[in-house]
């Protein structure tokens, strides 16, 4: 049997030549020779429209045509990157959908001609520029800023991966000085951020006069503490005796046709997994209720055999709001509160991380622990410290 030896410097060869030729067809410039006998073509240049090049030889104009439409095919833009960077890590499973829907958002918001420019023209001096500039035109929080720098780290990982640049991003981003002043702050007035006493009352005694599901469920926020996806999330599995499993939230994202899907993620919001959430036992007719309107439905909060969404309780709650004539708060207010009322009891820390699903104490101090009480308590305390009390035991005035 005859042995056919394949030379592979003459293949790899072949296939130069081809790309070669399939470059040169693209080029859109006419190649030519002077009177001078030297070889001419033109190439785009951004600043002038284009540049003339000159070489000894037509082999000479080739390759610098060559050279300079593969630089722009391996040159991709910030937009591109983006794309690729994103797409890979909802490939993997390193984020979901919603998280892949704000990233896309975001880029959007940020990136509206930056993202244009090819990724091998941008300096280390640009990307700083461009996050000071980000900062004060979005008037951004500190929060703000921390998704806008997740995007900026993955898009520029990636192109060093790549090999489209040689610095690394990360140094280019801790070697920036950024004031903290330059940031907005997020910082709420305390009656903003939670319902104080007498706001809490208010709303539990509004929404135990109509105990429905959703009123029901804002309850059982008010007295757990969970947050309103998780919520949102529960299923009559989840119930043992007088505590609640959680292990799973609601997401929502924007599907292809731009409108919203409503679903469910078989896991919690924050690294601190999965915990129990415990109801004080004279809160217990809350889940008795429950149990008696919604009897068979999987999901804890169900009507008509359809889950519960999220939007659903944000809408009362400001309804409710409204009807008790106060300011309307977002569910995650009713999160603070609870989070609050612990603190002010003095609940042992531990205690609180558990059933807050927080990693450490510091999360719930610097978030969530607010200041509950109205200035007519506030002065009724003042008033009870000694040092405060005056002796007014006759009428002389100081003149």
């Amino acid at each position: 049997m005859e042995n056919h030896i394949i030379d592979l410097s003459y293949v790899q060869e072949k296939i130069e030549m081809a790309k070669r030729e399939e470059i040169l067809k693209q080029h859109s410039y006419k190649i030519w020779q002077g009177k001078d006998s030297k070889w001419y073509t033109y190439l785009p240049d951004k600043k002038n429209g284009r540049k003339l090049v000159k070489r000894n030889s037509l082999k000479g104009v080739e390759d610098v045509v060559i050279l300079f439409w593969k630089s722009e095919m391996e040159n991709p833009t910030v937009k591109e990157i983006f794309i690729e960077w994103a797409d890979r890590k909802l490939e993997t499973g390193e984020i979901k959908s919603p998280t892949y829907e704000r990233y896309k958002i975001d880029f959007g918001r940020f990136f509206c001609c930056f993202g244009e420019r090819k990724i091998k023209s941008i300096t280390e001096d640009e990307i700083e520029d461009f996050l000071i500039d980000c900062i004060t035109k979005f008037h951004l929080t500190q929060k703000g800023y921390s998704n806008l720098r997740i995007l900026v780290y993955g898009i520029f990982k990636r192109a060093r991966k790549k090999k489209y640049i040689q610095f690394g991003i990360t140094e280019v981003i801790n070697n920036m000085e950024i004031s903290r002043k330059i940031f907005k702050s997020s910082r709420k007035s305390d009656s903003e951020e939670i319902f104080d006493d007498e706001e809490f009352k208010k709303m539990e005694n509004c929404l135990m006069q109509k105990p429905d599901l959703i009123n029901l469920g804002l309850l059982l926020m008010f007295f757990t503490g969970i947050r309103v996806g998780e919520l949102a999330g529960l299923k009559w599995s989840d119930f043992h005796g007088n505590s609640i499993k959680i292990k799973r939230t609601e997401t929502r994202y924007r599907n292809e046709g731009g409108k919203y899907v409503y679903g469910i993620k078989e896991s919690t919001k924050t690294e601190a997994g999965i915990r129990e959430v415990i109801i004080p036992p004279q809160c217990m007719w809350i889940i008795k209720r429950i149990r008696c309107i919604n009897p068979f439905g999987e999901y804890m909060f169900e009507k008509n055999g359809n889950r519960l969404k999220t939007y659903s309780y944000r809408k009362r709650l400001y309804r409710v709001c409204d009807q008790v004539g106060i300011p309307r708060r977002s569910p995650h207010k009713i999160r603070k509160t609870y989070a609050s009322i612990l603190l002010d009891n003095h609940v042992s820390e531990k205690v609180i991380i558990d059933l807050m699903g927080h990693t450490d104490i510091q999360c719930t101090n610097r978030y969530y622990g607010r200041n509950r009480k109205t200035n007519e308590k506030k002065a009724e305390i003042l008033n009870n410290i000694p040092e405060f009390q005056l002796n007014m035991h006759d009428n002389r005035t100081c003149v």
